[in-house]
């Protein structure tokens, strides 16, 4: 786990990635979704890098999730993320972008 004043951030397990495809009612989430698992199975050693990251306040109330999209043959990771409607403009995308970008660099 991550943690920053305001946020945490954890790995989703494949159980709970497994929940949110099966109840994503948005058909470009839940390919997205299940791309991010379909990259943790194929990649299992290298789950950080493709699992959904559950981003929750301090209280665990959710937020939104992020993912890194895998990695490129270079090495180099592209962030992806979504914040709930309701916690948009609060600067939690700001926060969570910049907290994992840092935690990138040291994996």
């Amino acid at each position: 786990m991550i943690e920053t004043k305001r946020l945490r951030f954890y790995l989703a397990t494949q159980e709970q990635m497994d929940a949110f495809i099966a109840a994503e009612t948005n058909a470009d989430l839940k390919a997205a979704y299940t791309e991010m698992l379909e990259g943790c199975l194929r990649h299992p050693g290298q789950w950080v890098w493709y699992a959904m990251w559950m981003v929750e306040l301090q209280d665990e109330t959710r937020v939104g999730e992020l993912c890194f999209k895998g990695l490129d043959a270079s090495g180099m990771a592209e962030i992806g993320y979504g914040i709930l409607e309701e916690y948009q403009g609060q600067g939690y995308a700001t926060e969570a972008v910049g907290t994992v970008n840092k935690f990138g660099a040291v994996l």
